[in-house]
């Protein structure tokens, strides 16, 4: 058969650290060009009756194939296991989840292929592989996935997310990509699916963005997947269904995109963070000075609202005067953000703002950061993204997500990307950090020219 293929991709948590933690406010997810990718190669109907075989193929990696035989009158199978006692939580659950939900009546051979673009893990000791038309280019490993250092822009979320879009397609068909009720439902099966794969209920962005592609997200309330995780394993199917045909989940998935000209910068830190013990940290901050964090959050919410609302406005500037617009990309090219936070030209007000949100931003994530004891801007990161103001073309900076010291993230003329990576290349500063060459993305989970996967399977 053609290929079938479906990606997901990466994000970055511009704005709404922790708060997106919190149904009560908002956050600014941006999707990013690097993508997970699933492929349907084989889907082959059983007429004989047998039982439903898949398997899920990740050729990158060392051991990377996992099968399962599953008995559908028997789901959900919790218990399910791997043809060779491999395990991948992410590729079980989704399958448990899908099936579940399916309740399918027809037996398949299904296999399904993954690819991760290179940026999602580090290429150390890796070999690159291409296309036959050149178009695609993969990393393959002589390790284990789980032996692969991840990079935190959303692995997980987007296999799960591509993995969901494949599966769904084998016995639906493919009207996600064109009803929004259906992409709906394939947003909240791939929730719960990572959901479970984790062990937890997280705030979702990630799966989200996957899905939607670059947004403003509410989160839906963590009850709706905790009462179904609670339920007996015989009430798991019937529970999934009302959840995901009969439950309102109340989530918000507003498009929002960077305007044109102006793009995200990377930055990949030499560090390492510990979100989970962060988030404990925030949590206990929270519960033991509540009149004061509400004061922050408060605030935090306005100042991330604030970056989108500016955002927004440079956008409509763009569209409606295209030739200022043009002037104001040539005027950023050539200055910092501190230059442009002291100017008192009226003409770039609407740079000017975007500057001052990205510095409240930042100034009540280093509140918390002092007053919760989680590394969320910690000195070293302040002090980089401080100098990050002082590059031409750059309006300011955050870390991203949870903070920590993995990453930093920009906004940045296009014009500027090469000049900004050259020259801080000779800066000492600048010394621990690989700029990473992503760019936004407007959309989420999109179908892939099946020949430009020509020559890898």
């Amino acid at each position: 058969m053609q290929p079938k293929i479906f990606s997901s991709p990466g994000k970055a948590l511009l704005a709404g650290g922790y708060l997106v933690l919190d149904p009560t406010y908002e956050a600014f997810v941006v999707a990013l060009s690097s993508r997970m990718h699933a492929a349907v190669t084989t889907l082959k109907k059983l007429t004989s009756g047998g039982q439903t075989r898949i398997t899920v193929k990740s050729p990158q990696f060392k051991l990377g194939e996992w099968t399962y035989v599953i008995d559908t009158n028997r789901l959900p199978d919790m218990d399910l296991s791997e043809v060779s006692g491999r395990k991948n939580p992410f590729v079980k659950s989704t399958i448990v989840t899908i099936l579940s939900y399916l309740r399918p009546s027809t037996s398949y051979e299904i296999v399904i292929t993954i690819f991760s673009d290179s940026e999602y893990h580090s290429q150390i000791g890796s070999t690159p592989r291409s296309s036959s038309n050149g178009k695609r280019t993969f990393y393959y490993h002589n390790k284990p996935i789980n032996d692969v250092p991840k990079t935190g822009l959303g692995s997980s979320a987007g296999l799960v997310t591509s993995l969901t879009a494949a599966l769904l397609y084998c016995y639906t068909g493919d009207g996600f990509l064109t009803n929004q009720r259906q992409l709906d439902t394939l947003h909240n099966l791939a929730q719960v699916a990572h959901c479970l794969a984790q062990g937890k209920v997280g705030s979702g962005f990630d799966v989200a963005s996957a899905v939607y592609g670059s947004i403003v997200y509410r989160r839906f309330k963590p009850v709706l997947i905790n009462d179904l995780v609670a339920l007996e394993p015989a009430r798991f199917s019937a529970g999934l269904g009302e959840l995901i045909d009969k439950t309102n989940w109340n989530i918000e998935h507003q498009c929002c995109c960077l305007v044109p000209g102006i793009h995200i910068l990377m930055g990949d830190v030499a560090g390492g963070s510990e979100t989970p013990k962060f988030v404990t940290k925030v949590q206990k901050w929270r519960l033991e000075n509540p009149d004061r964090a509400l004061s922050v959050w408060t605030a935090l919410n306005e100042s991330n609202m604030g970056l989108v609302a500016s955002l927004t406005c440079l956008e409509q500037f763009a569209s409606s005067n295209k030739q200022e617009y043009a002037k104001l990309l040539e005027y950023l090219d050539a200055h910092s953000a501190r230059d442009i936070s002291a100017s008192k030209k009226p003409a770039i007000q609407l740079l000017k703002d975007v500057v001052s949100s990205i510095r409240s931003i930042r100034k009540l994530l280093k509140i918390m950061t002092v007053e919760s004891g989680a590394e969320i801007e910690p000195d070293e990161q302040t002090t980089l993204l401080d100098n990050c103001e002082a590059l031409d073309g750059c309006l300011g900076g955050v870390v991203p997500g949870a903070g920590g010291y993995d990453a930093i993230c920009l906004l940045v003329s296009e014009n500027s990307i090469k000049k900004i990576i050259k020259s801080s290349a000779t800066l000492a500063e600048f010394q621990h950090v690989h700029w990473l060459r992503l760019l936004e993305q407007r959309h989420g989970l999109i179908e892939e020219q099946a020949s430009d996967f020509d020559g890898l399977f």
